[in-house]
This record gives C-alpha cells, sequence and structure tokens, in this order.
C-alpha cells in the first residue's frame, strides 16, 4: 500500500492513462504524466470553484449552481475557453439563490439503518473501490519517478498561484 499524504492526487492516474491512451495522437506515455496530468486537473478545479463559491457568495446563495459556475467563467480571463460549454446555462439572476427550487421539489426519505450502524456499498461503488487499488502515484512512479513528480507538482502550483497573482 502507499502512503497517504500531501504527495498523492485525487484523481486515479490509471484511468486518466486509460483516456489519453484512448486518443489515437498520443505515443507512448511516461508513469508521471498521469500522475502530473491528475495534479493539474485538481488544481485546476480547485481555482474554478474557488470562482464559482466567489460568485455565490456575491449572490448570497448557500448552494453552488450552473449559473454561478456560467458567471465565474464569464468572469475570469483564465476561463475563456470554457465558454462554448456554458452557453446554454441559464444566466444568473439575483432571485436564483433565494429559492433554490426547494419548494418545488419533495424531499427524499431516507434508507432505514442497516444493522451495525455500516452503510451498504453500491455494486458500483465496490466496482470503483476495487478498480483504484494498487493506483497510487509511488506504485506507477517508483521512489526516483515519485520524486520528480512531488518536483513538478510544486512548479505548476507555484506557476498557478503567480498566474493567480497577476
Amino acid at each position: 500500500m502507499g502512503r497517504k499524504g500531501r504527495d498523492t492526487c485525487r484523481f486515479p492516474a490509471a484511468r486518466i492513462k486509460k483516456i489519453m491512451r484512448s486518443d489515437e495522437d498520443v505515443g507512448k506515455i511516461t508513469q508521471a504524466t498521469p500522475i502530473l496530468v491528475s495534479c493539474a486537473l485538481e488544481l485546476f478545479l480547485k481555482s474554478l470553484v474557488g470562482e464559482c463559491v466567489k460568485e455565490a457568495r456575491l449572490r448570497s446563495g448557500k448552494k453552488l449552481s450552473p449559473s454561478h459556475l456560467k458567471a465565474a467563467i464569464a468572469n475570469n480571463e483564465k476561463f475563456d475557453f470554457l465558454k462554448d460549454l456554458v452557453a446554454n446555462v441559464p444566466d444568473p439572476t439575483d432571485n436564483d439563490d433565494d429559492a433554490d427550487g426547494d419548494s418545488k421539489k419533495k424531499k427524499r426519505k431516507r434508507a432505514a439503518p442497516t444493522p451495525g450502524g455500516q452503510k451498504k456499498k453500491s455494486a458500483a461503488a465496490a466496482a470503483e473501490a476495487d478498480d483504484e487499488i494498487g493506483e497510487e502515484p509511488e506504485a506507477e512512479a517508483g521512489e526516483e519517478g515519485r520524486a520528480k513528480v512531488v518536483e513538478r507538482k510544486h512548479s505548476i502550483q507555484s506557476l498557478l498561484l503567480n498566474d493567480e497573482e497577476n
């Protein structure tokens, strides 16, 4: 088992490698590449969600909605390449956050608790957990490769932080 800590990324490198291999234009993939893509994706999403949270707070919203995402993308040049993806999302309005649609939706009932207080795993969650076993970056890259990945991750983080300051 790999060590859990600051050096691991949240997205499975094996799945990223599989997605990369599905593109016929991609040649050989080194072991560190999916790990770096995973870390870069994590940092990108952190930045995007942070902007969405700012938009929600500006509108006194309690929940993030697609309109917050659209506003965050529209108000930040860094995310211009995503504008086509949110073109069909309704424009944000101030009264969207007040109602949140809760009055129209029915509340779902919770399932009866299982004996012993343990939650049951769905078949999909169990299969996903089985897929992710052994996908730790340390197992894929080895000790030398892991050190390079950590170094590159920190350089990516510093580049993104410098970009946010400018």
